[in-house]
């Protein structure tokens, strides 16, 4: 997997590309400022980046921004947003061309290495991956015209786990239920959203995704 790490923190940069390297990754780039991280995504087309929120100049939302302008560029190009901070109004950017692989995770909240990197591999596969806190901030701005107001609240609640990169089993786990009672309820996100059969599944369910964050 070719990554690049975007971060103007020398030691978390150099931590994160360390820690890449162990588990077989090629860091093909690193940045510190989001200008460098659009050129390297755009002349090396990595299989995912990683990126902090905050850079330089103003280390308000320039990593955010510039992840937002590298899929405008290199459209569908995999970011994992790692941060500190929840930024909700260019997440909601990030999210908007509905094509996944995107994925937001808290720093501070990140406690098992190998879930990151699953979450980090979700992403460049085409998957989603958003901390709670990130859904639960991102969902505060609901919009009047919520697309998901047909869902029963159990179906909201799977679609909620769908969000954090759960799979089927494991929200079969959480919610004490079959796996066939969460495929039932999926089928059913499926429908209510007009995500039709003739996708696969997968697609469907990044698409399904995508709409809850944005709801």
């Amino acid at each position: 997997m070719r990554v690049v790490v975007a971060d103007d923190a020398v030691l978390i940069r150099e931590g994160l590309v360390r820690l890449l390297e162990e588990f077989g990754c090629e860091v093909v780039a690193t940045a510190g400022a989001g200008d460098e991280l659009v050129r390297a995504v755009v002349e090396l087309r990595p299989d995912v980046s990683v990126v902090d929120v905050r850079m330089p100049p103003t280390f308000t939302d320039e990593g955010l921004r510039a992840a937002v302008e590298a899929r405008e560029r290199v459209p569908g190009a995999p970011v994992l947003i790692l941060s500190q901070y929840v930024e909700v109004s260019y997440a909601d950017d990030l999210l908007a061309d509905a094509r996944g692989a995107v994925g937001y995770l808290l720093k501070d909240r990140v406690v098992d290495v190998e879930e990151f990197m699953e979450g980090l591999r979700r992403v460049a596969g085409g998957g989603t991956v958003f901390d709670p806190q990130v859904v639960a901030q991102l969902m505060v701005r609901r919009r009047r015209d919520d697309p998901l107001a047909s869902l029963t609240p159990r179906e909201r609640e799977v679609l909620g786990l769908m969000a954090e990169g759960r799979s089927n089993p494991a929200i079969s786990r959480q919610l004490v239920v079959t796996e066939g009672a969460v495929e039932k309820h999926i089928r059913g996100i499926f429908q209510k959203l007009g995500l039709h059969a003739e996708d696969s599944d997968q697609h469907r369910r990044v698409l399904a995704v995508l709409a809850y964050l944005r709801s």
